[in-house]
Parts: C-alpha cells; sequence; structure tokens
C-alpha cells in the first residue's frame, strides 16, 4: 500500500506538470530535443518513476511485514507435512493481505504528511519523498537489531553512528537479515510439537513391531487434528501480527 502512496506522489508530480492551462483533453508529449525549458528534468523524473515501479515488487516484498510473514507460512505448511495444502498461490496472498493490514498505519501516514501536501501543491517532490519515506524508514528501524545495524555499519566503513543518521542503504539489508532470523526463530517454535507427534507415533510404531509402516501415513492425521483444535491459523496470524507491535 505504502508503495502504491509512494507511486502517486511520482504520478501526481507528472499529472501536475504535464496538466494544461486551458480545458483541452490531456496529451501526452515527450520532447528529446531538449528545446524546450526543464525537458531535461522533466526526462529524468520519467525515467525515476519508471525505476521505482520496476523495483516496486522487491521493495513490497523486502522493506515491509511480507517477508517475515511467507516463511512462517511456509514453515507452517512443511511442519504439518502437507506440500500441496495450501498452495503457493494461497501463501503469498494471504501474506500480501497481512501485509497490507499491518502496513496500514504506515500508509495513512504517508498519506497525511505526504500525498495529501504534495497533491495540494504545498511541498515539492523531493519534501513528499523525504516525509513519505520517513514513516517506512521508522518502521524497519523498529523491527531491525542494533547489532544487525552495527554489522552492516562496519561492512560500509562507517564508524559508529547515530540511528537518525544512519543512511537507508545501511537500514534495509540490516532489515532483510533481522527478518529473516526473526522468521527462522518462529518457524523453529512452530516445528516442535509437530515434531513431538512424529516422535511419538514413531516410538509407537517401533515398539509395535511395524517398521515398515511410513510414521508420515500415521501422523499427518494426528498433526492435522491438532492444529485445527487449537486453531491453528488463528494462532499463528496472531503471533505474527503481534510480533510487529500490531
Amino acid at each position: 500500500m505504502w508503495v502504491v502512496l509512494l507511486l502517486g506522489v511520482w504520478l501526481a508530480g507528472s499529472a501536475h506538470a504535464q496538466q494544461p492551462a486551458t480545458t483541452a483533453a490531456p496529451a501526452l508529449s515527450i520532447n528529446l530535443g531538449g528545446s524546450e525549458q526543464g525537458s531535461v528534468a522533466t526526462a529524468i523524473q520519467i525515467v525515476a518513476m519508471m525505476t521505482l515501479l520496476t523495483l516496486a515488487p522487491s521493495i513490497l516484498m523486502l522493506m515491509t511485514s511480507f517477508t517475515r510473514i511467507v516463511i512462517v507460512l511456509g514453515f507452517v505448511r512443511s511442519a504439518i507435512g502437507v506440500q500441496g495444502a495450501p498452495s503457493n498461490q494461497i501463501l503469498v496472498g494471504m501474506s500480501l493481505f497481512l501485509t497490507f493490514f499491518i502496513m496500514a498505519p504506515i500508509g495513512k501516514r504517508i498519506h497525511d504528511d505526504a500525498i495529501q501536501p504534495y497533491m495540494v501543491k504545498a511541498i515539492t517532490t523531493e519534501v513528499a519523498l523525504d516525509r513519505a519515506s520517513a514513516p517506512l524508514r521508522s518502521f524497519m528501524v523498529k523491527q531491525t537489531r542494533a547489532a544487525e545495524i552495527d554489522f552492516f555499519l562496519g561492512l560500509s566503513g562507517r564508524g559508529p553512528t547515530k540511528i537518525e543518521e544512519v543512511p537507508i542503504n545501511v537500514i534495509a539489508p540490516a532489515f532483510v537479515v533481522s527478518e529473516l532470523r526473526t522468521a527462522f526463530q518462529m518457524g523453529f517454535l512452530v516445528f516442535i510439537p509437530f515434531l513431538i507427534i512424529d516422535f511419538l507415533v514413531a516410538s509407537t510404531l517401533m515398539s509395535m513391531g511395524m517398521m515398515m509402516m511410513p510414521p508420515v501415513m500415521i501422523s499427518l492425521p494426528f498433526k492435522l487434528l491438532l492444529f485445527v483444535l487449537v486453531d491453528g491459523w488463528h494462532l499463528v496470524v496472531r503471533s505474527l501480527v503481534e510480533s510487529f507491535g500490531v
């Protein structure tokens, strides 16, 4: 959602820059000769907008809550032992909707602080982008471990730096690594109860002399029953949402 809002800043800027003074139908004119004043700046803005559109999927996946959510949901499916249910499309779609839900307050701040003032021409494009990136930066810093930020500061050759002065190119990779670590920790906790069921089933079959019987065939119904009885999806989704402080 916040990615769409950021793109809206660029689209609105292009629309205001090209809106005619009369009531004639709008038209798009691209001048490559450079004879008109400001054509170079307009071309740079268009290139930047297209670049942002290209990077939007990566930004949505790596700079929001999407990474943690989709990894944990994948661990849940693997722990139960059903590789085809739910399908990848369902997991990704569920992760996207949960991401929109978690990032909604950040999107509202971007809309109120950046989009609305920019639409009424109260601020410039540069100021709008700075205001739009501030809530996202605050979100990533809140979810990132200090050790990860220090690690990437060291890799970049920087010394001790105040958190307000840490550049976004350091915060972004630190946030991704921190999210991967958190997701794997949550995945480990998800595996424990299902692993216990596998151990119990395997031990029972061995004690009964049924060593040729695959334990997975017996344990899968019990794992599904356990997951349904404890309302597993509710617990997983609630844990994911609360892990972001929502």
